[in-house]
């Protein structure tokens, strides 16, 4: 069923065979969020300025990627990753993840996802490389102040203390190990095949169902507590999208943070991916995306993903203008 409201969309997927859990949920996409009624919803916004719709204490936990500095321009006006300055990159983000901490449960959770990149010795442009063309850039920020050309900039660690300093607790770094890694052109230095994923709380005490992730211990006969070192492969990706989250990366977070039928949280929504993972872990979900091409990626997934589930809504299109 589709159901087109001005420039609202309102698509009915279905997320579990759960009988224990209501079997069909509404996704409402809307550049115009006003209060409206949702089982799922998806707005086209800014991050900072659509969490200031919504209550103290609404979401349960947040798994999130923001973008990363000066590795992409998606040319998107107010986008962030594009700021000339890094410390006004860390500044942007704290001030989305300050709005994110404030909706967030008391015993909520943010997982942050976030990588690390080079100076650019002050070029002021990237050639695209033939293993990988979207790294080619029109700009490239200079140096931050105090570094050196080639160095790594630390960016991850960076923003883990800034948010720390505004008041998160810092409680875990998370190694995403990719064995699948992107090959770089480098001979000066190892190839790149990790990024950071951060665990921060809202307080002390927090919900953490550790039993719903635990991992095979060493011996393969039990399990055990999930260690930080996570190896989950980078998944191929048919759509214009250069930064996207393998769903096996997000299952493990929205588990050990979320029970059945909470609300998660996705600020930088890109192209669905914890919406859709968190729809099949029988959780409700809002992203929100500024950029509308990446929202238009996100519906067709989840008309793609949720139609292999029910042969019940074969056949459902979505329609309607973004």
């Amino acid at each position: 069923m589709t159901e087109t409201i001005n420039d609202q969309i309102i698509c009915t997927t279905q997320s579990s065979l759960d009988p224990e859990v209501k079997p069909f949920k509404n996704i409402l996409i809307t550049c115009d969020y006003t209060n409206q009624y949702f089982d799922s919803l998806v707005i086209c916004g800014d991050a900072k300025e659509e969490l200031k719709k919504f209550p103290d204490n609404y979401y349960q936990c947040c798994i999130t990627s923001p973008p990363y500095w000066g590795l992409r321009d998606y040319g998107i006006h107010h986008q962030i990753g594009a700021e000339p300055k890094l410390e006004n990159y860390i500044n942007n983000l704290v001030k989305v993840f300050r709005e994110v901490r404030r909706t967030l449960s008391d015993d909520g959770t943010l997982w942050l996802n976030i990588g690390d990149s080079y100076t650019s010795g002050n070029r002021t442009w990237r050639d695209p490389d033939k293993k990988n063309p979207a790294r080619g850039m029109n700009y490239r920020p200079p140096t931050p102040s105090g570094l050196k050309s080639k160095d790594l900039i630390g960016v991850p660690w960076r923003l883990a203390f800034a948010l720390q300093s505004d008041g998160w607790f810092l409680r875990s770094d998370i190694i995403w190990h990719k064995p699948n890694c992107q090959p770089e052109s480098v001979k000066d230095r190892p190839t790149r095949s990790h990024e950071y994923l951060f665990l921060l709380t809202k307080s002390e005490k927090y919900l953490y169902n550790y039993e719903d992730i635990m991992e095979p211990s060493t011996d393969r006969r039990g399990l055990r507590n999930r260690r930080t070192v996570w190896s989950i492969n980078t998944e191929p990706f048919k759509y214009p999208h250069f930064a996207v989250f393998p769903k096996e990366l997000i299952k493990p977070c929205i588990l050990a943070g979320s029970k059945r039928g909470d609300l998660i949280l996705d600020p930088f929504f890109g192209s669905g991916t914890v919406g859709i993972v968190g729809l099949k872990l029988n959780r409700r979900f809002v992203g929100i995306e500024l950029n509308p091409e990446f929202i238009e990626i996100a519906r067709r997934r989840f008309i793609e993903e949720h139609l292999s589930i029910s042969p019940a809504v074969k056949g459902y299109h979505c329609s309607g203008d973004i």
